[in-house]
C-alpha cells in the first residue's frame, strides 16, 4: 500500500497539514483537543516522509501485529503499540477504499487501532493511578472520528492534485467508493455533477 499522495506544495508540510486537519475537523463538525490535532498533524508528516524502520500497517495481519506488540515489554512494547495505532489510523484514513476492496472488516480494523492506542496510553500511568486524559486515550476513544478527519484530509489532497481527464476519473471513482461530499464539491467546481447509477457524471 503506497503511503504517498499528491498534495499542494507548501513552504512547510506541517503548516499544510495543520491547515488541512483544522479544515477537516470543521467540515466533519468534530471537536478535538489541541494535543490530538497536533498529533494527527505529526502522523501525517511522518507518513509523508516515511522511515524505513516503520512497518507498513497492513504488511502483516493486524492480529499478529497487535499480539507481537502486546507480548513485547518496556519501551519496545510502547513503541510498537503506538506505531500500530498510527499505521492503522493513517492506513484506513487515507486508503480506506483499499481496505474495503481487500475484504477486511472496517470495524475490526478500527478496533485494532483503538486497542493499540488504549494499551499504549495505559503504559503512561503507574499501577494504581486513576485514568487521566492524555492524547493517546483520546485517540483510542474517538478513533473512528479521527479516521473521518483523515478521510477528509485525503479527499482534499486528492482533489487538489487531480489534473486532466485521468485525474477527474480518479476523483469520480473515489467519490463512487466513499460518497465524499468534498470530492463531489470538487467535481461540481469543475463543471461535473456526480450521480450514481446509469447516469454517471455529467
Amino acid at each position: 500500500m503506497s503511503r504517498t499522495t499528491n498534495i499542494a506544495i507548501s513552504p512547510s508540510i506541517s503548516d499544510y497539514f495543520m491547515d488541512a486537519v483544522g479544515d477537516a475537523l470543521r467540515a466533519r463538525k468534530i471537536e478535538a483537543s489541541a494535543a490530538s490535532s497536533h498529533y494527527l498533524v505529526g502522523v501525517l508528516c511522518d507518513y509523508a516522509h516515511p522511515s524505513e524502520d516503520n512497518e507498513p500497517a497492513f504488511s502483516r495481519p493486524l492480529a499478529f501485529q497487535l499480539h507481537d506488540a502486546l507480548e513485547a515489554s518496556g519501551t519496545t512494547r510502547f513503541r510498537r503499540l503506538r506505531a500500530l495505532g498510527d499505521g492503522v489510523l493513517y492506513g484506513i484514513g487515507f486508503f480506506g477504499g483499499h481496505v474495503d476492496i481487500r475484504g477486511i472488516d472496517r470495524g475490526y480494523v478500527i478496533r485494532v487501532g483503538a486497542t493499540a492506542y488504549d494499551n499504549a496510553s495505559a503504559m503512561l500511568r503507574t499501577p494504581g493511578q486513576r485514568a487521566t486524559h492524555d492524547v493517546l486515550s483520546e485517540l483510542a476513544d474517538r478513533f473512528e472520528q479521527f479516521v473521518e478527519v483523515l478521510n477528509e484530509v485525503a479527499d482534499g489532497a486528492i482533489a487538489q492534485g487531480a489534473q486532466g481527464q485521468r485525474g477527474l476519473l480518479k476523483l469520480y471513482e473515489r467519490w463512487l467508493r466513499t460518497g465524499s461530499s468534498r470530492i463531489a464539491e470538487e467535481l461540481g467546481a469543475r463543471g461535473l455533477v456526480a450521480t450514481r447509477g446509469k447516469e454517471g457524471v455529467h
